[in-house]
């Protein structure tokens, strides 16, 4: 490397420090993430008068008549182990629209006005794939809306102007680059978003790679929006397609095959029929594109490999696309065994085990054994990749990496070691995008995408890994991060000569 250096070579003496491939996040909302940097955060609400206090908050700093956002509230963390509801809302923003979401992002609560400026009313018939909730005796919608019901309020809501949103993409990429990733997996869920990312990348302001996973009602019949697998380069690519089956554990709307243990009226919400799933499959496979099936309930993962195995026998060319399954939270000893005869990557989010500590009170201590098992999956020869799921979770992959190999709580989750937690956000998530012959692991040839860390994973006890500093990180051999200490590593500008060692 050293012979390699021409006059105009910044050199840089790491010391003690270690250079690993750069980390990918196979599973983010990044422009939802950006886009919540701009309302209220509602994470560490303890009661429902914190969350009115932090709105009322947000209210007065929010133009006259815009509507009031929030993000990030947990009904588990709030003092009175309820959710919000429109009564609460109106208390403190009683005249415009005001919508706050669930942490898991499938839920939200709107107050009275957005009700209103969205026609929804007693009479109101939920979307197929969302519920309406409704007060006893009286029918009135309570505010919450679940899963696909979401958009009756969603809809409504006015998009960020461009400029605003490219301001707020690119805070967040900055979030992305400290934390030591090189690439992430971005679900999309407007066009405005590929539009302004797109303009981003051709002006040079992409940080991070950015492997696009769009709805899967932009393909159509056969491609109704005329975008097709590939589209893009190495920065910005479009060759996934996000396909939702259920909802979240922790809203109750994950598909399970038996009951909630704590609310036996409900099995979660479905969001397509196993026909409608496996229609969609087959169709994103004829057209090329990697389908990632959101599915975190054991039903909803069965329905999930159905779709794939059949559209494996129907496609010829299926196997080669690498379909994924993202969360395969609640599994059992049969899904797992059908994983990777299916060929079916598994994408799991290690940090929601830490996050999730009510999973034996959702499920029962039965089925508890079998949530995020992610060494069963490993065992079973399936290939594992690794993300945060952000916002849902902090978007960093040493949280995620110590998350996989020491929260296993005996009761849920299982741990696994520090290599296989590594490879999950480098190794493993290049194969996951067809990518491994160009990045996720440090060759000549490959892209220059590296992170340089304080310390070595694999040289301190689980429980440090989190402790670990990113000193640096590089996209193709740009440094789009740096901190002060590493800074300070720089040797010169030109040829390397190391120094004569003084006795």
């Amino acid at each position: 490397m050293l012979s390699a250096a021409g006059k105009d070579t910044d050199v840089w003496n790491l010391h003690t420090a270690t250079v690993l491939p750069g980390f990918t996040d196979c599973h983010t909302h990044l422009v939802w993430y950006a886009m919540q940097l701009c309302g209220a955060s509602l994470r560490k609400a303890k009661s429902i008068s914190e969350i009115e206090t932090i709105l009322r908050r947000q209210a007065e700093t929010t133009d006259f008549g815009a509507w009031v956002l929030g993000y990030g509230w947990d009904q588990e963390k709030l003092e009175e182990h309820r959710y919000p509801n429109r009564f609460d809302l109106d208390a403190v923003v009683p005249d415009r629209p005001a919508c706050i979401f669930r942490v898991c992002g499938h839920v939200c609560v709107a107050n009275s006005a957005a009700l209103q400026l969205a026609n929804v009313t007693r009479t109101t018939t939920p979307p197929i794939g969302g519920v309406i909730d409704r007060q006893d005796g009286t029918g009135e919608p309570t505010g919450v809306l679940r899963e696909n019901a979401m958009d009756l309020v969603v809809s409504h809501i006015p998009l960020l102007e461009g400029a605003e949103l490219r301001k707020a993409i690119s805070f967040a990429m900055r979030k992305a680059v400290s934390a030591g990733l090189t690439s992430i997996h971005c679900v999309v869920d407007q066009p405005q978003h590929v539009r302004v990312l797109q303009a981003m990348n051709m002006a040079g302001e992409l940080r991070v790679r950015i492997y696009l996973l769009i709805p899967d009602e932009w393909l159509g019949p056969a491609g109704g929006v005329g975008i097709s697998t590939g589209f893009g380069d190495y920065m910005l690519r479009i060759q996934g397609v996000k396909v939702f089956t259920d909802g979240s554990l922790g809203a109750r709307t994950a598909s399970l095959d038996a009951p909630y243990s704590d609310s036996p009226d409900t099995r979660g919400v479905l969001i397509h029929s196993q026909d409608q799933l496996n229609s969609i499959v087959e169709s994103a496979s004829r057209q090329g594109f990697q389908v990632a099936i959101h599915a975190i309930g054991d039903h909803a993962i069965a329905m999930a490999l159905t779709a794939i195995e059949n559209a494996r026998i129907a496609v010829p060319e299926c196997d080669s696309l690498r379909h994924r399954i993202e969360h395969v939270s609640v599994l059992n000893p049969d899904l797992i065994k059908r994983i990777r005869p299916a060929r079916v990557i598994a994408s799991v989010q290690p940090h929601f085990i830490p996050s999730d500590s009510w999973v034996p009170a959702r499920v029962g201590a039965e089925r508890a054994k079998f949530v995020y098992a992610l060494k069963s999956l490993l065992k079973s020869g399936a290939t594992v990749v690794g993300g945060s799921d952000c916002p849902v979770e902090p978007i960093d992959p040493l949280e995620g990496i110590s998350a996989a190999v020491t929260s296993a709580t005996g009761d849920y989750g299982e741990r696994v070691s520090i290599q296989e937690a590594l490879e999950m956000f480098t190794k493993k998530a290049a194969y996951a995008t067809h990518e491994e012959h160009v990045k996720g692991t440090i060759h000549e040839h490959k892209m220059a995408d590296l992170v340089v860390l304080d310390r070595n994973p694999l040289m301190v006890s689980p429980e440090e890994i989190r402790k670990i500093k990113v000193l640096a990180t590089v996209v193709g051999g740009r440094i789009m991060y740096a901190s002060r200490r590493f800074r300070a590593m720089k040797v010169s500008s030109g040829r390397h000569r190391p120094a004569r060692r003084r006795s």
